[in-house]
């Protein structure tokens, strides 16, 4: 029964009189049942008039139905703005990871620059300001963002309010008439995706500035332990099961199965990549030269080591003072080891994925470094692969 019907109503305003007697304006008769054909408000002379053969419910009924869907709506509000405070806490942990690096980026440029000429400080200058200008903008598209995950939030809190309220609301045909416009949740963004392909972005900026300074590494055989096998190249390291008849040099590993590269560094920078792909244990890094080489060793700086691992098929390690556990999820196939010898870094990286493993930073050298290297027992022939010291591809790999 209603006052100006359509032909295809999505939601009509119910036929009466007034907001204070809900009366019906054919009829004069109060409002009491709900066609849900015509979806309005009638009342008990309508269906035998206008609303023959219309699905007609007691008004009561159809406003508890409502009622539970706005109930729903409300969990799935709520859901959504704790979504998107969970984002912005980690746009938030982003910012402090590219600071970091822009920090970094700075003072690598510093000690590139000041050893040049007048005209290479100039360079100094602009690089500086492009460090500065890409960290500012990370800033601001952070800032923008969480400006607008926070009006979401907001508008979704209001929402939240209004369908609580709505919700809670005993007046039936108030909470019919109000229904629709709320029911439906407002259209929001998709962020992490955005965040992702940016940190992906300076990442593989940060991958092509520390290939640049790849080196040529080979294994010593002079100190592999009696049980590795290396390839005739130098490159590959695996674990035997035979002990070689070798002369126990003092540079040799006698009690675990460890070996060095053939290069040793003293200063600058150095990077090299290793493949472990097929492997379920490891350890790759660099090591002073006065490391102890026979009995126990304690893989950690204190001692002279600076590596990472992999234990038990899946589980990724920090040789620190106190063991670091990594959640890598896939683990690495190929492994990148970059040491800055007077910043006193040392980072591994993830060259598939272009994302940072682990970093020491602060160390204190004051002896030669070299490459470090353990295939670890192949248990059976479950850790057979070796260890491969792969070629860095410098194509294209220029430092914008």
């Amino acid at each position: 029964c209603s006052a100006s019907p359509k032909p295809e109503p999505s939601f009509q305003l119910p036929c009466y009189k007034n907001s204070e007697n809900r009366m019906c304006l054919q009829h004069d008769k109060p409002l009491e049942l709900f066609c849900r054909t015509d979806q309005t408000c009638v009342c008990l002379v309508c269906p035998v008039l206008d609303h023959k053969n219309h699905e007609l419910v007691p008004l009561r009924e159809e406003s508890e139905g409502k009622k539970a869907e706005l109930r729903k709506t409300e969990a799935e509000v709520q859901e959504m703005i704790q979504e998107r405070r969970l984002k912005i806490q980690e746009i938030r942990e982003s910012v402090k990871i590219s600071k970091d690096a822009a920090d970094r980026e700075k003072a690598e440029g510093v000690q590139v620059f000041t050893a040049l000429i007048e005209s290479a400080e100039r360079g100094l200058k602009e690089l500086l300001k492009e460090i500065q200008d890409k960290q500012e903008t990370t800033e601001k598209q952070a800032e923008d963002f969480i400006r607008d995950l926070e009006q979401e939030i907001s508008e979704l809190k209001k929402r939240s309010s209004e369908v609580k309220q709505l919700s809670q609301d005993e007046d039936h045909l108030h909470l019919l008439q109000s229904f629709s416009p709320l029911k439906d949740a407002p259209p929001t963004k998709t962020w992490t995706e955005k965040i992702r392909e940016k940190m992906k972005m300076k990442m593989e900026v940060e991958m092509k500035f520390v290939q640049q300074f790849a080196v040529d590494v080979t294994l010593d055989p002079d100190t592999a332990h009696h049980n590795l096998i290396l390839s005739d190249d130098g490159k590959q390291v695996k674990h035997g099961d035979v002990r070689k008849k070798l002369p126990d040099n003092p540079e040799r590993f006698s009690t675990y199965v460890n070996v060095l590269g053939q290069q040793s560094f003293s200063s600058g920078r150095f990077y090299f990549e290793v493949q472990v792909k097929g492997k379920t244990k490891w350890t790759l890094g660099v090591a002073r030269e006065s490391i102890n080489r026979k009995g126990i060793i304690n893989l950690n700086p204190q001692n002279g080591f600076w590596t990472v691992g992999l234990r038990n098929v899946n589980e990724y390690e920090v040789c620190a003072d106190s063991p670091v556990r990594l959640h890598l999820h896939p683990g690495p196939q190929k492994v990148g080891v970059f040491v800055d010898y007077e910043e006193g870094l040392v980072s591994f990286y993830d060259v598939d994925a272009a994302a940072l493993i682990y970093s020491f930073t602060g160390c204190c050298f004051k002896e030669k470094l070299y490459p470090y290297f353990s295939p670890s027992l192949s248990d059976g022939g479950k850790n057979s692969a070796p260890l491969i010291i792969c070629p860095v591809d410098h194509l294209n790999q220029v430092y914008p």
